[in-house]
């Protein structure tokens, strides 16, 4: 059976929602993955990632409470499953392996200005 790979994107979010432990809901994520990786995140990538990473059973939404704010509406909150820390683990052994692997004259190369 081939292990489950997870893409760039994904992989980030859920690195993320991993950090925001118990408080990973959208805004949250938008703003830590802006502020950690320095790159604009759209509200509907976002969105479309989170969907389809419950979908694969890799996260598990929850509601909070309602809130005022929101008009009674609770916030989603995402939580990684059993299934995704061995996505997460798939994805870092794999990088480790190619890192391992690339030739040491390559990582010494110093790039000119």
């Amino acid at each position: 059976m081939s292990k489950k790979r997870l893409g760039e994107f994904e992989e980030i979010v859920m690195l993320t929602v991993g950090i925001l432990h118990g408080n990973a809901y959208g805004v949250t994520i938008k703003k830590e993955i802006e502020s950690r990786a320095d790159r604009k995140v759209s509200v509907g990538a976002l969105q479309t990632a989170l969907k389809r990473l419950e979908q694969k059973g890799y996260l598990k939404a929850y509601a909070g409470e309602g809130t005022q704010e929101r008009a009674g509406r609770p916030k989603r909150f995402y939580s990684v499953t059993a299934s995704g820390r061995i996505a997460l683990a798939n994805n870092r052994d794999l990088r480790n392996e190619l890192w391992a692997a690339m030739s040491k004259v390559i990582l010494d190369l110093k790039l000119s200005s």
